[in-house]
């Protein structure tokens, strides 16, 4: 017995154990939960979540975040190089944190967006997070590689689609049969919302650049 906890001992000490894969998982399912909240929000505005509960998970992932930043300052040996961490680590954290920030801007102006359709955006957004937590959640084994090509891939084609709905949106925003201030107000939204994908890909980004270091 006493063997085996030495060996335990020595694992954490170099960094074997699985503590830094659960806290990269952990802030990936908290990306996801901000995502999922942010959809509630758009398909039902009239029963939605409240600020204070993007606020929550997004304090959630920021604690996260503060944990593994004390970890590597913790730990002798880490199973990643600390910077592929360390990078991921914020990259996931910019996802709930551009989410608040969408759902504080429309939480402001909902009454003047009743008629504005956010349902094709929160579609490649849904697929974009979930995409993200499966790669995260396959990082531990650093292998998986040409899957991991496969939804890198997956990522970018959701970012591209994301971009042309919106040079379709802006057209529309742009025709001459709304408001100025509407269109100032949609427009916001809209960029916002597409930054949310953004941030998905540049989290699978530095996912698949740690897979090749490992491959």
């Amino acid at each position: 017995m006493r063997t085996y906890r030495i060996m335990i001992s020595l694992r954490k000490l170099l960094g074997y154990d699985d503590k830094f894969f659960d806290l990269l998982e952990a802030s990936a399912i908290e990306a996801r939960s901000s995502v999922q909240l942010l959809v509630d929000l758009l398909r039902d505005s009239k029963q939605c979540p409240t600020l204070e509960a993007f606020i929550v998970t997004r304090r959630k992932d920021k604690r996260i975040t503060e944990n593994i930043t004390e970890e590597l300052c913790r730990t002798f040996v880490t199973p990643l190089e600390r910077e592929d961490i360390e990078e991921l680590s914020f990259a996931l954290y910019k996802i709930p944190k551009t989410a608040e920030k969408f759902s504080e801007k429309f939480l402001l102006c909902r009454k003047s967006l009743q008629d504005v359709d956010f349902s094709r955006q929160i579609n490649l957004l849904e697929k974009a997070v979930q995409t993200v937590v499966e790669m995260v959640q396959k990082l531990r084994q650093r292998k998986h590689l040409e899957s991991m090509k496969e939804q890198i891939g997956q990522l970018h084609y959701l970012e591209g689609e994301a971009d042309k709905l919106m040079l379709e949106l802006v057209r529309e925003l742009y025709s001459g049969k709304h408001e100025p201030l509407q269109v100032i107000i949609t427009m916001d939204l809209y960029e916002t919302l597409e930054k949310i994908i953004d941030r998905c890909r540049d989290a699978g980004n530095v996912i698949f650049q740690i897979v090749l270091k490992y491959s």
